[in-house]
């Protein structure tokens, strides 16, 4: 039995048909809700005359926030590579001793 589901979800009044795993479809529709949310904010703080427009401000804004997230993450992973490469130092020098 196939997994894959034919759903549609609709973004900035219109309906898009996917067909995807079963598996994505909480995350889909959780986005989609997101995109929905984001484009009734960006409508009630600016005035936007066209969709084009607001889809383009929310692209840039997930993309930006995916961006800082993986800036984030890179920065945290070398913290933590700077305290056991000196955890290790002091290791050695303890074992050395």
């Amino acid at each position: 039995m196939s997994d894959q589901l034919k759903i549609k979800i609709s973004i900035a009044d219109r309906v898009y048909p996917m067909t995807i795993q079963s598996h994505q479809e909480e995350g889909l529709r959780k986005a989609a809700k997101k995109i929905e949310a984001m484009i009734k904010q960006f409508e009630q703080s600016y005035a936007v005359r066209d969709k084009q427009d607001v889809l383009a401000m929310c692209a840039l804004q997930f993309a930006g926030q995916t961006e800082q997230k993986s800036l984030d993450n890179n920065s945290e992973v070398e913290l933590a590579e700077d305290k056991l490469r000196s955890l290790n130092e002091l290791l050695q020098k303890h074992l050395t001793t």
